[in-house]
């Protein structure tokens, strides 16, 4: 039973070592593969570098149809009072404001408003009024002479105009008058 025969393998059993098998042909083509690869890497990059930079230099004198404006490159309003391009739109054009008081914003749009309430406003292109005085309002509303509603109808709509929704109708049916 003790034979000494064995199957055939590498390892050779009657060494006090293991024989070391390093294929040194496939280190030698894996490193001349490797090489090969990172020159033509090399020269493909240099290839397109090329090409990016001709592109470049014929596009460097048309302008971008995407790039923004500076007026665009702003942030929305609201913006900073020290801000550059800090202004209020007028009829007039845009105030700057740049560099002026905190308060110079409202102040101007109070000049604003006053104007409008004062003269009214129409629309440029139509001409139609679109906003007028209150003055002026009620001038041309007592010149039209408008009749007041009379009779059942007129007498409903006064009473329902007394009742609102309260709380206990849970906002179904206006049940409650005002006193």
């Amino acid at each position: 039973m003790g034979s000494t025969k064995h199957e055939k393998s590498f390892v050779d059993f009657e060494q006090p070592y293991e024989q070391n098998l390093i294929g040194l042909k496939g280190i030698v083509i894996f490193a001349a593969l490797l090489l090969l690869f990172i020159i033509l890497g090399f020269f493909l990059m240099w290839a397109l570098e090329k090409v990016l930079e001709d592109d470049a230099r014929q596009t460097k004198g048309n302008t971008n149809p995407l790039a923004m404006s500076e007026t665009e490159r702003l942030p929305p309003e609201p913006r900073l009072q020290g801000a550059p391009g800090f202004k209020v739109e007028s009829e007039h054009g845009p105030v700057n404001l740049e560099l002026m008081a905190p308060q110079a914003e409202y102040l101007e749009l109070q000049k604003q408003w006053k104007e409008l309430r004062e003269h009214g406003e129409k629309n440029p292109e139509t001409g139609a009024i679109t906003s007028m005085s209150i003055n002026e309002a009620k001038e041309k509303l007592i010149s039209q002479q408008v009749k007041a509603r009379s009779g059942q109808e007129a007498e409903h709509a006064a009473a329902g105009s007394k009742m609102y929704f309260s709380d206990s109708s849970s906002g179904r049916k206006a049940s409650e008058k005002r006193r």
